[in-house]
């Protein structure tokens, strides 16, 4: 054992010996004087302890093998166990950097990435509003339908009805009228005019005879005039100008129990007809 061999005895052990440190057989070459044995290093190489080393430059007389071991168990001279020591940081180094950009994503992908989550995430939201919103208005649409088909029913089963104006009624005493006036007061409520004569009381229709517009009654001209087409008649309801083909109707008038002219819309009665001659068509007064 040399003095580098004392200065060093907690070195790690090589492959010369096994795991129970029992020595192994020396390698051919172990002869070899120790300058032989270790392979040249370049001048000036100072850090070849702490990095890889270096291929051995060939030797003249014969290639010179790495020791395998020392004989008797020695261990291995300072300088080869110092490179071994050297290399074995680097490679463990080497190995924790690659095995740390393996694992550890980079600043650029956890961007990218982070903002197509986002991204995705942010348009997931969206449609599921959407669809939120269709499904509503759908609901909403089906519900007026059925309101709107459940009232239209309803209302089918209760058809209108029409409240007209009973057909007989009481005009007042025939005092209340002016003999050679026309009186409109139940023209609106009826639809009649009442005229009286020095001779009779007679009732006349509001209703046109051409197409059923309303006349009105002009006291200048003595006359009825429908605005619509322009017919005329005269006090007495026969038709002398417009399109009129026939004078207006009359109604059954008579006296009431109490007095009072008794008005029957029921029952008309024409001028073509002959039907004015009739008693009921007038009443004498």
């Amino acid at each position: 054992m040399n003095q580098e061999d004392a200065k060093a005895p907690n070195a790690p052990q090589t492959p010369d010996s096994d795991a129970e440190g029992k020595p192994q057989p020396p390698a051919a070459g172990a002869g070899t004087p120790r300058a032989a044995r270790e392979p040249a290093q370049p001048a000036g190489d100072s850090g070849s302890a702490a990095g890889s080393p270096e291929k051995p430059a060939p030797a003249t007389s014969a290639p010179a093998k790495p020791a395998a071991a020392d004989t008797g168990g020695q261990r291995p001279p300072a300088a080869a166990r110092a490179r071994a020591a050297g290399a074995r940081p680097a490679a463990g180094a080497r190995a924790a950097r690659a095995a740390a950009g393996a694992d550890v994503p980079s600043t650029a992908a956890i961007s990218v990435g982070g903002g197509a989550a986002a991204a995705a995430a942010a348009g997931g939201d969206v449609s599921r509003r959407g669809f939120l919103s269709w499904i509503s208005a759908g609901w909403l649409a089906f519900a007026a339908l059925t309101t709107g088909t459940l009232i239209g029913t309803v209302r089918f089963l209760f058809p209108n009805v029409l409240f007209e104006p009973p057909q007989t009624f009481r005009a007042g005493l025939p005092e209340e009228y002016t003999v050679g006036n026309v009186s409109t007061r139940f023209k609106d409520q009826f639809a009649v005019w009442i005229v009286r004569t020095p001779a009779e009381i007679y009732v006349l229709s509001t209703v046109c005879t051409h197409l059923g517009c309303t006349p009105n009654w002009l006291e200048g001209e003595q006359k009825f005039k429908c605005p619509c087409h322009g017919s005329g008649f005269r006090k007495t309801g026969i038709n002398f100008e417009g399109p009129a083909p026939r004078p207006l109707e009359r109604y059954k008038v008579s006296l009431a129990d109490d007095g009072q002219i008794l008005v029957d819309k029921t029952r008309k009665y024409q001028w073509e007809k002959g039907e004015w001659t009739d008693p009921e068509s007038f009443l004498a007064v």
